[in-house]
């Protein structure tokens, strides 16, 4: 596996952190509540939920770990034991952020996001190169971002591609917009 370019994902998950806030900033309370375009979801809704992609990686992380150094099998297993449970997960993916919006203001929210990118910079950093090109096989029912098997690295990258997808749904002043993090 060629080496990671580290620098590379630092700085999309930088450019969606700044995004976030730009996007906390452009509107009001009003526009917060206003329906997104393609979900269930409002805005702040769906802002809640674009800062839970970057929890959930920091939750995979370890699990990823521990997944790359175990037989291929285990992994397949699990992943498929995952995919049969995709409408237990799609409900409370659904809920969590309804219910996460409530909890978490546009500031409680950009903080927990500066919190959550600083971590996952740091914990990039100090991964070891090897390490990044374990991986394990995903639930790709869960996520159209999940592929059948997820390098730690692809993990990494998982949630800038996660934000720029929910981005574009967004119904916010300039929410949609292409500025800032780059999905590709």
């Amino acid at each position: 596996m060629p080496a990671v370019d580290r620098q590379a994902t630092a700085a999309e998950l930088e450019a969606c952190r700044r995004a976030l806030h730009e996007l906390l900033d452009q509107g009001g309370p009003a526009d917060r509540r206003r329906r997104s375009d393609g979900t269930r979801w409002t805005n702040e809704e769906l802002l809640f939920h674009m800062v839970f992609g970057f929890l959930v990686v920091r939750t995979l992380l370890p699990l990823v770990r521990l997944m790359g150094r175990l037989p291929p099998w285990a992994g397949r297993t699990f992943a498929a034991a995952l995919d049969s449970t995709r409408r237990p997960f799609h409900v409370v993916n659904f809920w969590g952020s309804r219910i996460g919006a409530r909890v978490f203001s546009a500031r409680r929210m950009g903080g927990l996001c500066d919190r959550v990118v600083a971590a996952l910079v740091r914990s990039l950093e100090r991964e070891p190169e090897e390490t990044l090109g374990r991986g394990m096989p995903f639930p790709t029912s869960w996520d159209p971002y999940f592929t059948s098997y997820m390098t730690l690295s692809e993990v990494y990258r998982y949630p800038s591609l996660h934000f720029e997808h929910h981005r574009r749904q967004l119904t916010l002043p300039g929410g949609n917009s292409s500025e800032g993090a780059d999905a590709s």
